[in-house]
């Protein structure tokens, strides 16, 4: 059996004289003290490859991503932070892009418009600028992914533009924000959801599934009830475009780590709806390809 493929997690130093925050950031804005590698490693079992995604708290400082990547590109890619819009001069963001790609990071976050700052001029297309566009042209170009933290109303946008570049490869993070409450999806936010599977480059992170559906009278999650997201999500998508996540050092905390996270895997392992391959996509596949680049 293959290994799992972790599409997404947080990785933090307790150095923080080697790795410092960056201006404006003090300990008590992190989640948790550190979350390293080691400590992914000490609760899934074994070291799983996996996808780290830059944070916040180190601004657009990648030195402990890059330096953890360059120490084993095997296990190890990156998720970086390029800002395409600033009120300060700052280098186009596809040629930090292309710097930043050739030390290892294959995709680039992108907030949706509800989390980045209020801007005066804003629209429903916010995704109007030609940076933006040079972002989207560069991920064509050379190979590389976009990566969208966003809510359900900036999924439309996204469609937008994914019609407007149709070869640049796009990743929405944890589901697009679509969730289970009360044992039951938002209809219209996943219909959302699954219009962007009418273009081929988009792919969907499925996770955390610790945090997708509904907590029960112990505060733990239920997760069994997450199967009814994700057999949707692989009807519209295919198993080819969907990639597992833990998103473990994020904010959502698991309630016991190692007995939630192996929880998570087991549900899509078991799931009756997936052939063998499904589940090997879903899990491992579908990662290499698009985070690493490796075909398969």
């Amino acid at each position: 059996m293959t290994l799992p493929i972790d599409a997404h997690v947080h990785v933090w130093s307790s150095d923080q004289s080697r790795y410092p925050l960056a201006r404006g950031y003090n300990d008590w804005d992190l989640w948790m003290p550190s979350f390293s590698p080691e400590d992914h490693e000490a609760i899934a079992g074994t070291a799983l490859p996996i996808n780290l995604v830059q944070m916040t708290w180190y601004g657009l400082d990648h030195s402990y991503i890059l330096d953890l990547i360059d120490s084993d590109p095997d296990r190890f890619t990156g998720t970086g932070i390029v800002p395409a819009i600033c009120d300060v001069a700052l280098a186009r963001p596809d040629r930090v892009m292309l710097d930043l790609a050739g030390e290892g990071i294959r995709a680039f976050r992108i907030r949706g418009r509800g989390a980045q700052p209020p801007r005066e001029h804003a629209t429903e297309t916010w995704l109007e600028h030609r940076h933006y566009e040079r972002m989207f042209d560069c991920a064509a170009e050379h190979d590389l992914v976009l990566s969208f933290l966003c809510a359900p109303a900036d999924l439309a946008e996204i469609g937008r533009m994914c019609e407007r570049f149709p070869e640049t490869r796009v990743v929405v993070d944890h589901c697009g924000g679509v969730r289970m409450r009360d044992a039951t999806i938002d209809q219209t936010d996943l219909r959302l959801l699954m219009a962007l599977s009418e273009h081929s480059k988009v792919y969907v992170k499925f996770g955390p599934i610790h945090g997708l559906g509904d907590v029960g009278p112990s505060e733990e999650p239920v997760i069994s009830d997450v199967l009814e997201l994700l057999q949707p999500l692989v009807t519209a998508f295919g198993s080819g475009r969907l990639l597992w996540e833990s998103d473990l050092g994020g904010p959502v905390q698991m309630v016991n780590p190692q007995k939630d996270f192996q929880s998570c895997i087991e549900l899509i392992r078991n799931a009756e709806f997936l052939s063998a391959e499904q589940r090997e996509h879903i899990l491992s596949g579908n990662a290499r390809k698009l985070l690493w680049a490796i075909p398969e």
